[in-house]
């Protein structure tokens, strides 16, 4: 009798302790939603940098398109989404007061976005010998007149006017912008598929100075490092927005958590609640990428490097100490 007691306590000891090693291993890992753009991937490696070094966490990423890894947000599959641009989330706000997710705080809420064009094609640039090609171009309303400025290449008769991120909301708000101004008489609406594929269509024009039209947004490195104008547009009215009439409000880009991670790791939380940005210091970590040719871990680790008194008001002194310790240790 006193043997079966033994082992059925044995039993229960080694039940307990696997299933706590399990909940430990989930809690001493966080996911990172990576869905594709460099500002996310920029402020994902400046988050698990300090997770890594400042609270011995060990990080990944679930990449995927922006609703696969709001999805897998919502789930519990993934853990933290360092920028949720909200106005292209249909269902945000009602997720967040469902208790779907948590929002830490906001990481910068200067934000813009819409229409862009080289400024060399409203101005001309003399350095570089161009000269203006629609001098006249202020308004997103205004592009009507350059169809032949703007030439698709695969349709030679109409304009170009590059189109957002398939999936993203602001895409279908865009089309809806390209019609409702009539640009679908004389333009193409391209649609690339996806952010690396629209920059690079930007940087390619700009390098032969020749015109591009097309949507993007602030911060990115291109905002950063190239020398665009941001078309305007009618006053910004809610409804009117959403019907593609007035131009992009400068919306909070938040940070969201899975309520899994906001219960299992409050002390890092924290940190994220603490953790704000600017549009300017976001631009400015991409340039490093571009001009340094640096890995995002590494731009993450000399930006923080540049800016320690970011980790001073981010973190409490014991996780800071850690971090720079960490950070001494970086050579580039």
């Amino acid at each position: 009798m006193k043997k079966s007691v033994w082992l059925a306590l044995m039993c229960l000891f080694l039940f307990l302790a696997v299933s706590g090693c399990g909940s430990e291993t989930k809690q001493a890992k966080l996911v990172f939603c990576d869905a594709g753009w460099d500002s996310l991937r920029f402020h994902n490696a400046v988050a698990s940098f300090i997770a890594q070094k400042g609270y011995g966490l060990a990080t990944e990423e679930l990449k995927g398109s922006t609703p696969v890894t709001y999805t897998a947000l919502l789930r519990g599959d993934a853990d933290v989404y360092m920028e949720i641009w909200t106005s292209n989330l249909a269902t945000y706000e009602e997720d967040v007061k469902s208790g779907k997710l948590k929002v830490a705080g906001i990481n910068f809420n200067d934000s813009k976005q819409g229409i862009y064009v080289p400024r060399y094609v409203i101005e001309g640039d003399a350095k570089r010998g161009i000269a203006p090609m629609a001098p006249g171009l202020k308004t997103v309303a205004d592009l009507a007149k350059y169809p032949e400025v703007f030439k698709d290449e695969e349709n030679p008769g109409k304009g170009r006017l590059y189109g957002a991120i398939p999936g993203w909301r602001i895409d279908e708000i865009m089309f809806k912008k390209f019609k409702y101004y009539n640009l679908d008489k004389n333009f193409v609406y391209f649609r690339p598929g996806s952010d690396a594929v629209l920059s690079a269509a930007f940087t390619a024009a700009y390098d032969k100075g020749v015109p591009i039209a097309g949507y993007n947004w602030e911060p990115t490195w291109l905002s950063g490092k190239l020398d665009l104008v941001l078309l305007a547009d009618a006053p910004y009215e809610a409804q009117a927005f959403l019907e593609g009439k007035t131009e992009a409000p400068s919306v909070p880009i938040t940070i969201g958590v899975s309520t899994k991670a906001w219960q299992q790791q409050p002390e890092f939380m924290k940190f994220l609640q603490a953790y704000h940005t600017s549009s300017a210091l976001t631009a400015e970590g991409l340039v490093l990428l571009a001009d340094e040719k640096l890995t995002y871990e590494q731009a993450a680790q000399k930006f923080l490097k540049k800016h320690p008194k970011l980790l001073k008001q981010w973190l409490p002194e014991d996780r800071r100490v850690k971090v720079e310790k960490a950070l001494e240790e970086v050579r580039l």
